[in-house]
């Protein structure tokens, strides 16, 4: 937090001021130490985000789907994601987002986003349609090429792209040659599928042995989708995602909005040293609307701590899957709902759009000045399908109020 900081500062009578991207410090003779210095310029992406005061970027609101098997309605477990779709597609949603999964309850009904894609891409006119993630090194990227070009073509040009290296080593399942270089598999297959996009052909060696040429089918609408890198707690992705002129897909898992801020201004930076513009940062956040915030506290309470005891199971079979030790199934059943608890509070308080439209607007007036353009609204966390399609009006409802 920023508060302290400052707090401090005031006291000794220091006056912060912002020249372009330069940070000014006024003081008394003898009060700006060399050490007082360095802690204020250690929290400089902050301050300068903070000096700036509200932004007039415009912010938009997105669903997002990421759904555990047990949380979806029986006998129709896509039901809710056709029926957001609907719904946002008809009142004013910016995209939808589906992620890629495999081998775990947690998202485990998207596979392949492609599929996904493509059916919300017959049922929709409007709203753009985004994969988040295409974990690219388990993939080879003319397959991928392929896939989304065919998808763009069914949607009307409305395809946008997130790529991850990937993190879980059990998905690797499927590349386990590519598990330990993964970065570098992500980041070369992001310019293949670039290139194979523009239509330019690559080498490839034929079933003869014999090398050939190949470019992909069906052509897209546009020479280049929007595309975003994943990045979370690494801030050396968000620099590469500059570096390489991508968008960024983040959240709030594993970090704070300050720690997030800082990344967000790292990332920016990178993109205009290699002179691109200031590029679209999107967050995921977790959401759920409604009228009184006690009802709504008591309502996800429950759901959203098994969906985050489901995100336990994942992280116990990462930490199996690299030998860790770590692993929170292994703790005693008190210690785990304890843990669970801790984890609501913290989402609840700082790191989810869960309350009612007065509650949350601090958090998303505080990602909107952090430079966030973009919040992916994560519903499908546990909730009847019902009641996460009435919180969606509460939620179109703050888009229009956030927009003015």
């Amino acid at each position: 937090m920023l508060t302290p900081l400052l707090a401090e500062l005031a006291g000794l009578g220091v006056k912060l001021a912002v020249e372009g991207d330069q940070l000014v410090m006024q003081a008394p003779r003898g009060v700006l130490t060399a050490e007082l210095r360095g802690r204020v310029m250690a929290r400089k992406p902050e301050l300068l985000l903070h000096l700036a005061g509200p932004t007039t970027r415009r912010l938009d609101f997105s669903l997002f789907y990421f759904a555990s098997e047990a949380s979806t309605t029986p006998g129709d477990p896509y039901k809710l994601l056709l029926d957001g779709a609907r719904y946002a597609d008809q009142h004013g949603f910016h995209a939808v987002w589906v992620p890629e999964r495999h081998f775990h309850a947690l998202g485990g009904l998207f596979p392949n986003p492609a599929v996904a894609a493509a059916a919300l891409a017959t049922v929709t006119h409007r709203v753009q349609l985004r994969a988040g993630s295409i974990v690219l090194p388990l993939h080879d990227p003319l397959r991928v090429a392929e896939e989304w070009a065919m998808v763009d073509q069914l949607s009307g040009g409305r395809v946008g792209l997130s790529f991850a290296s990937g993190w879980h080593a059990d998905d690797f399942a499927l590349a386990p040659e590519r598990y330990a270089e993964r970065k570098r598999h992500m980041l070369e297959g992001l310019e293949t599928v670039r290139a194979l996009w523009r239509g330019e052909a690559v080498e490839r060696t034929g079933g003869g042995g014999r090398p050939v040429s190949v470019q992909t089918h069906p052509r897209p609408t546009r020479p280049s989708p929007p595309i975003w890198l994943t990045a979370v707690t690494s801030a050396e992705t968000f620099v590469l995602a500059g570096e390489h002129g991508c968008n960024v897909l983040t959240c709030l898992l594993g970090q704070e909005p300050e720690e997030l801020a800082a990344k967000i201004a790292a990332y920016r930076a990178a993109r205009a040293a290699h002179g691109h513009d200031a590029g679209r940062v999107t967050c995921m956040v977790h959401a759920y609307l409604g009228d009184d915030l006690a009802t709504v506290k008591a309502r996800v309470r429950r759901p959203f701590s098994r969906y985050l005891e489901n995100t336990l199971d994942l992280v116990a079979n990462l930490a199996r899957g690299v030998g860790a030790g770590l692993d929170p199934a292994s703790l005693p059943a008190a210690e785990r709902e304890a843990l669970l608890e801790h984890a609501f509070e913290r989402y609840w308080r700082t790191a989810a759009l869960l309350g009612t439209p007065a509650s949350v607007r601090p958090l998303v007036d505080q990602l909107a000045a952090m430079g966030v353009d973009e919040l992916g609204c994560l519903v499908d966390f546990g909730l009847e399908a019902d009641e996460v399609m009435a919180g969606l009006g509460r939620l179109a409802a703050l888009q229009l109020a956030v927009s003015k």
